[in-house]
């Protein structure tokens, strides 16, 4: 029931990598507001059994993998009751039927740009965690949204939930500069060199987030927050304004917005990606949240730095792909996917993730983006580059 006893529509739910952090976290919000959510159908690539048991934990009728070889093996986990199904082909019929309300994208790296730009095209809302769609493709969603404004993107990052907040009822004039903030991870205070040498688990022991390897790693190298100053330019795009970061170890404040006088309004909350997610499903109302709640008084210091841009030349990629656009934020992406892979096998050292994607992108040909099949292949190639560096 809502407010004033009237009786509310379910929304019909697709979740798109239920088995990640943001996919647990989801399937948790979805799970305590059976009465608000129908789940339609979960996906994810190869975690089977958590596939499974997020299919069954919501109820949903269809559980799908990506690869079409896990198709049977997914099914003799699942009961009777929920399909087994596989591909892309099929995920596409999913995302876009007229069953389904909105799409959680919460795929990492750029196996989400399809799904979500057929979303855009068949009318749904998306709840987006997935960066790399906005990073890599922006400008092809964003021309989707313009021609399906019928379709609605909102923002499931915190950083970017919180922009998005603190935007509510802005006119697109009033808006100076948008701040992100870091946590800073776990090197905010090490030097250029110990930085350099850091493990695996060392880059692993982030201060505040529980999230996955990839992101955690990312959040390290402060690559993420590059990532998302470049995401934050296209979900952002009509305001046409400045974009910077502050380092803000205690992470309660999650985004800021200076207005045109000078005024900061900023959106805080304690650090639990429930939050944000909730937020998108139940937009523009908001879920009554039974978790932790953010105690400024406990709390007593909130502290901001600007961040050590020699340390972390993750700002200068950044920088450099805002400038751009065109296809060098896909291939700034793909090269730092490449690099976090090779510094997990042990092939370089994790000061050796930015010489690649340095390499990558300084002699990148860059193109306006032009179609999802362009994408592809300067994704494709800046992989390959990035293998090919030698350090």
């Amino acid at each position: 029931m809502i407010p004033g006893g009237m009786d509310m529509e379910k929304k019909r739910i697709v979740l798109l990598g239920a088995t990640g952090s943001i996919g647990q976290n989801s399937c948790a919000i979805l799970a305590a507001n059976r009465e608000r959510f129908e789940t339609i159908a979960v996906a994810a690539r190869s975690s089977l059994d958590g596939l499974a048991d997020a299919a069954v934990k919501l109820g949903a009728k269809v559980a799908l993998t990506t690869d079409t070889a896990l198709e049977s093996e997914l099914a003799s986990r699942l009961p009777s009751s929920i399909k087994a199904a596989s591909g892309m082909d099929e995920l596409l019929n999913i995302v876009t039927s007229k069953e389904v309300d909105i799409v959680i994208c919460a795929i990492i790296g750029t196996a989400g740009i399809r799904p979500v730009l057929a979303a855009i095209e068949a009318g749904k809302t998306i709840a987006l965690a997935s960066k790399e769609v906005m990073v890599a493709a922006g400008d092809l969603v964003n021309a989707a949204l313009k021609a399906h404004p019928e379709a609605q993107l909102l923002p499931v990052d915190s950083e970017h939930s919180g922009v998005f907040q603190c935007l509510a009822g802005r006119r697109t004039d009033e808006v100076d500069t948008i701040w992100l903030t870091a946590s800073g991870g776990p090197f905010r205070n090490w030097s250029a060199e110990k930085i350099a040498n850091a493990t695996v688990a060392e880059a692993l022991a982030h201060p505040t987030w529980n999230m996955g390897r990839k992101i955690t790693i990312d959040s390290a190298s402060m690559m993420n927050k590059a990532l998302e100053l470049v995401e934050a330019k296209y979900l952002f795009a009509k305001y046409n304004a400045k974009l910077d970061v502050l380092v803000h170890p205690q992470s309660a404040v999650h985004a800021l917005i200076e207005l045109t006088d000078g005024s900061l309004i900023a959106q805080c909350g304690y650090p639990d990606m429930k939050l944000p997610i909730a937020y998108a499903l139940s937009y523009p109302e908001r879920l009554p949240f039974p978790g932790k709640r953010l105690s400024l008084a406990e709390l007593k210091t909130l502290e901001f730095f600007a961040p050590d841009r020699k340390k972390f030349p993750a700002f200068s990629f950044a920088d450099a792909a805002l400038e751009a656009g065109g296809t060098l934020p896909c291939a700034m992406n793909a090269a730092n996917e490449i690099a976090v892979e090779r510094f997990c096998r042990g092939e370089i050292n994790f000061g050796s993730i930015y010489r690649i994607i340095d390499c990558v992108m300084s002699n990148w040909h860059n193109e306006a983006q032009a179609s999802l099949e362009q994408l592809q292949i300067a994704d494709t190639e800046a992989r390959s580059k990035a293998l090919e560096v030698r350090l």
